[in-house]
């Protein structure tokens, strides 16, 4: 059995995620990936045009790191560490999926009805993009964070606004997948 290849037990990657937690609250910084958006348009020189973009986007350089860190990290993941073996997924699942259209369900994790490059290049991938594109960046905006800030900062240091944000978030993804997805597909 190869070890390396095989996913880190919850007891090994949620410590590491707690520690990190403890050292970003430890020296005052807020983990989140939608910020890193801001910044990136800051350096873009945005804040010439909107004053949202206007702010000391050098004092966010750390987690700029963060971002190269998660595409570096996933690439090693992808190229070197994955395990290419069939997903094991419940039959119902199998079957509401084949219903929706996807074949050889449990193959791949990226199945290519959805993001095979022609799929993304027509026009109901391209309109799906667009709006999806803007109510995810409404949404980050309007709740003042994405997922990843809410539901691991916020969360690990109490916040409650944080809390109602993973609350809408799950409701949103339940109502995503059972009302609007089978309707799209």
């Amino acid at each position: 059995m190869n070890y390396i290849l095989e996913p880190w037990p919850w007891y090994v990657s949620g410590p590491c995620i707690a520690i990190v937690m403890y050292l970003l609250l430890y020296f005052g910084r807020t983990f989140g990936m939608s910020s890193n958006l801001r910044t990136i348009c800051s350096i873009g020189g945005a804040g010439k045009k909107v004053s949202f973009f206007d702010f000391d986007w050098k004092a966010q350089k750390w987690n700029l790191i963060v971002v190269l860190g998660a595409m570096v990290g996933g690439f090693i993941a992808h190229h070197f560490l994955s395990n290419p073996t069939n997903i094991d997924l419940n039959q119902q699942t199998i079957a509401d999926l084949n219903n929706l259209g996807f074949k050889n369900v449990g193959t791949s994790l990226l199945p290519p009805e959805l993001f095979d490059w022609k799929n993304v290049f027509s026009i109901k991938g391209i309109l799906i993009l667009t709006i999806g594109g803007f109510l995810v960046g409404f949404g980050t905006r309007y709740a003042g964070g994405c997922t990843s800030g809410h539901a691991i900062t916020g969360l690990s240091s109490l916040q409650l606004p944080s809390l109602i944000a993973v609350i809408g978030f799950f409701i949103g993804g339940l109502i995503m997948i059972h009302f609007i997805y089978p309707i799209l597909f």
